[in-house]
């Protein structure tokens, strides 16, 4: 292979990597890989997980979430309360510093979407925006995967 060959290789690399970035920062924070699973016809509301690492020496809040994909988002968690799922809307989470939430399916924190305007189909994105206390805004791409967690076109296998 020629130097020339290698050297393109390399960008061609270069660019595919970061044509599937799938992270975003915000100030000091970094929120990681915003997916949401697929829904079948006619469910009415869906889930959409992410991670948010706060960087800072500074706490921060996620206070608000919304998206054009449902009538309304919210912050909600979920826990088991012996054989009986409770899940409730919680408002805000708190991010002290160099702390990490990590939005996963089955427990914990995630993101409702209420409302749907369409089913979730696997390999299609959405926009959601993240509203912080103090870092401010920031609109996320939410890429949707089968209900395994993996869909073909999405940067990154969840």
């Amino acid at each position: 292979m020629s130097l020339r060959s290698v050297s393109l290789l390399f960008c061609a690399l270069a660019l595919g990597v970061s044509a599937h970035a799938h992270e975003y920062e915000l100030g000091s924070l970094h929120i990681g890989h915003p997916y949401a699973r697929a829904t079948v016809p006619g469910q009415p509301s869906g889930g959409a997980f992410l991670s948010i690492e706060n960087k800072g020496k500074e706490a921060d809040k996620l206070i608000g979430v919304s998206s054009p994909a449902a009538k309304s988002a919210e912050i909600h968690t979920m826990a088991m309360d012996g054989n009986v799922m409770k899940m409730r809307e919680v408002g805000e989470i708190a991010l002290p510093p160099a702390s990490t939430v990590d939005m996963t399916p089955g427990h914990g924190y995630h993101i409702m979407l209420m409302g749907l305007a369409q089913p979730l189909k696997a390999g299609d994105k959405f926009p959601l925006t993240l509203t912080f206390q103090k870092a401010g805004k920031v609109e996320v791409s939410v890429y949707v995967t089968d209900l395994s967690g993996k869909a073909a076109d999405a940067p990154h296998q969840h």
